[in-house]
């Protein structure tokens, strides 16, 4: 009986590593080995040719003029206003977006639902092109409007600007990614129970109290999601600055990841972009630990 045991036992074990080892190594090929190969080039002064070796060996050096760099510190600043803006003004916006079309059946709601959702359809380039033209200063949609209402020629240059150039990409990203917290947020509604709003009502609520009572309680993991989602997809922007103005003006619009291709693969410098790559790999790990520790713990 206890041979019989363990034969399946050692069954089932085997089973699972058959099943489990091509994931495994797989994840391990992609991701864990590009960690350590990207943490042990940080050391280097390395071009991307020639030995690895004492001559171009920098150890933290990368990694000190790193946090030393005016750019690199603006480039952290302009990741740490997406996810503020994100979860400020995004994040709610969708909710509410959301509540207000999300239960509807009606063919407006599904023509609402759409069109927000169109913009997270678009690869991230396109937006970028589509917004830069918007914002042109010769023939843009914000010159044109100004213009007709100043009664005169009035070019409106915010990409040129580096005080609002970063605000003006704020906004093609709001526009762009609103949809899609949106559609979560739709998905979260489903599951709510409509007896509890009854109830919340019947015992005298009002909407907001019910909103606030009722239904962001129902919908905590669905909010929890959209949140991580949001933050994490922050550390990772760039194909949409990279459109509309490769960091510029004057490298205030840099964002961590076209810091590190600016500074790191254009100029060659891949130890020192591979620092970067570390930092930015390094945060998420941390927001990740720390959304597992409050957030998913809490949850459970």
């Amino acid at each position: 009986m206890i041979s019989k045991r363990k034969a399946g036992a050692t069954q089932n074990l085997l089973m699972f590593v058959l099943f489990i080892a091509p994931a495994l190594i797989l994840f391990s090929v992609f991701v864990v080995a590009p960690v350590f190969q990207g943490a042990f080039y940080s050391l280097f002064n390395w071009k991307g040719a020639g030995p690895l070796n004492r001559d171009n060996f920098a150890g933290v050096e990368n990694f000190t003029r790193l946090f030393a760099d005016k750019y690199f510190k603006t480039a952290l600043w302009n990741n740490m206003k997406v996810i503020i803006f994100s979860l400020i003004f995004q994040l709610p916006a969708a909710f509410i977006f959301a509540l207000l079309i999300g239960r509807g059946k009606s063919r407006g709601s599904v023509l609402f639902r759409s069109l927000y959702f169109f913009p997270y359809i678009l690869t991230e380039i396109i937006a970028g092109v589509i917004w830069k033209f918007i914002y042109n200063p010769q023939f843009g949609l914000m010159t044109q409007l100004a213009t007709f209402f100043a009664d005169a020629k009035t070019e409106i240059a915010l990409l040129a600007d580096p005080s609002t150039a970063f605000n003006a990409i704020f906004v093609v990203l709001f526009w762009k990614y609103i949809g899609f917290h949106m559609i979560l947020y739709i998905a979260g509604l489903q599951n709510v129970p409509s007896e509890l709003e009854d109830a919340a009502v019947i015992d005298g609520a009002n909407r907001l109290q019910v909103i606030w009572n009722v239904i962001i309680p129902s919908m905590k993991n669905v909010i929890s999601i959209s949140i991580f989602l949001s933050v994490t997809g922050a550390f990772n922007v760039f194909d949409v600055v990279w459109a509309m103005g490769q960091g510029g003006p004057v490298h205030s619009t840099e964002t961590l990841v076209t810091y590190l291709y600016n500074f790191g693969y254009k100029r060659f410098a891949f130890g020192y972009g591979s620092a970067v790559a570390i930092v930015i790999f390094l945060l998420c790990l941390a927001f990740n630990f720390l959304y597992q520790r409050f957030i998913v713990g809490e949850e459970n």
